[in-house]
C-alpha cells in the first residue's frame, strides 16, 4: 500500500526529472562552449586537462559532474554507483536557482520526501 506522501513524492519525481535534466544539460552545454574542445582519447583528455588553467579546470570538473548527473537521470549509473536513485540529491542541488518555478517544485519535493517527525 502506498502512502499519500509516497504517492505525492512519486508524482513530483515524475514531474521533476525532465525539467531538472533540461537545466543540467543547458548548463553543461554552456560550459562545453566556454572550454576548448576536449579530445576523445584518454591520452588526449589527460593532456587537455593538464593544459587548462585553474578556472577552466573547475569548469571541466563541473561539466563532468553535470554530465554524470544527466546520465543518472537517464538511468545510466556511473561506475561505483550505489542503488538506483530516481532523483539524485546532487541533481536537485545543481538545478536549483536557475528557474524559479523549478526551484519551488524542488522545495515541494523535498518537503514531501522528508516530512517533519511527529
Amino acid at each position: 500500500m502506498t502512502t499519500t506522501t509516497e504517492a505525492a513524492s512519486g508524482n513530483l519525481v515524475a514531474a521533476l526529472r525532465l525539467p531538472v535534466w533540461n537545466v543540467l544539460s543547458q548548463r553543461a552545454a554552456a560550459l562545453r562552449v566556454s572550454l576548448p574542445p576536449c579530445p576523445e582519447s584518454p591520452q588526449g583528455r589527460w593532456e587537455w586537462l593538464r593544459s587548462l588553467g585553474p578556472g577552466q579546470a573547475r569548469q571541466a570538473a563541473l561539466l563532468d559532474r553535470l554530465d554524470a548527473l544527466c546520465d543518472r537521470l537517464n538511468d545510466v549509473p556511473a561506475p561505483g554507483d550505489g542503488p538506483a536513485v530516481l532523483l539524485p540529491a546532487g541533481a536537485l542541488e545543481e538545478a536549483e536557482g536557475f528557474n524559479p518555478a523549478l526551484t519551488r517544485m524542488i522545495a515541494v519535493y523535498r518537503a514531501a520526501a522528508n516530512p517533519p517527525a511527529a
